[in-house]
């Protein structure tokens, strides 16, 4: 047995003191976004790679800005909420619903993925225009501050063109 150990451990390999290959310490940046239904961005926040994503679910809903609506006072939080398995955890179920919040979160190995994907497409279709900036395709900065700074950039103009596109209806008098 200290053979084959010894065999394995040599300095040039990494040997039992170099890194582990199922070590979850990835490098790199996630984008975490929350849309409205037709993909426009309403919040947006970064984390590291190997911070689970559940963990940003709070802050980006805190993070809704007021909403302007046709009747009555702003909206400060969404009706609905979209997940996927990802987000199946009791405190967030119980957060969203103590703020009037409707859940519809896939559970874990009850439910299965697509039957959430004709309301997740909308995120992969953002994430797909926020790709097309390609200051967030790799990230260049040392600062968290400034890669978040330039998200919201690029967030800022896909709303832009999104609504420049989009046709307005104006109804006569």
């Amino acid at each position: 047995m200290r053979d084959r150990l010894d065999e394995h451990a040599g300095p040039e390999k990494g040997g039992l003191t170099g890194p582990n290959p199922v070590d979850r310490g990835k490098y790199g940046s996630k984008i975490h976004l929350i849309t409205e239904r037709t993909g426009l961005p309403l919040s947006a926040g970064i984390s590291g790679a190997n911070v689970h994503d559940s963990q940003a679910l709070i802050p980006l809903v805190k993070g809704i800005p007021p909403i302007r609506s046709r009747r009555g006072p702003r909206r400060h939080k969404p009706g609905k909420l979209h997940a996927d398995k990802g987000y199946d955890y009791r405190h967030l179920r119980r957060w969203l619903s103590g703020r009037g919040i409707l859940h519809r979160i896939a559970r874990k190995g009850v439910e299965i993925s697509e039957q959430l994907g004709r309301h997740r497409w909308t995120i992969g279709c953002t994430m797909a225009w926020l790709a097309g900036c390609r200051r967030l395709r790799r990230r260049y900065e040392c600062k968290a501050e400034h890669f978040l700074a330039f998200t919201s950039i690029a967030c800022t103009l896909t709303c832009y063109r999104r609504l420049k596109t989009t046709p307005c209806v104006v109804k006569a008098p």
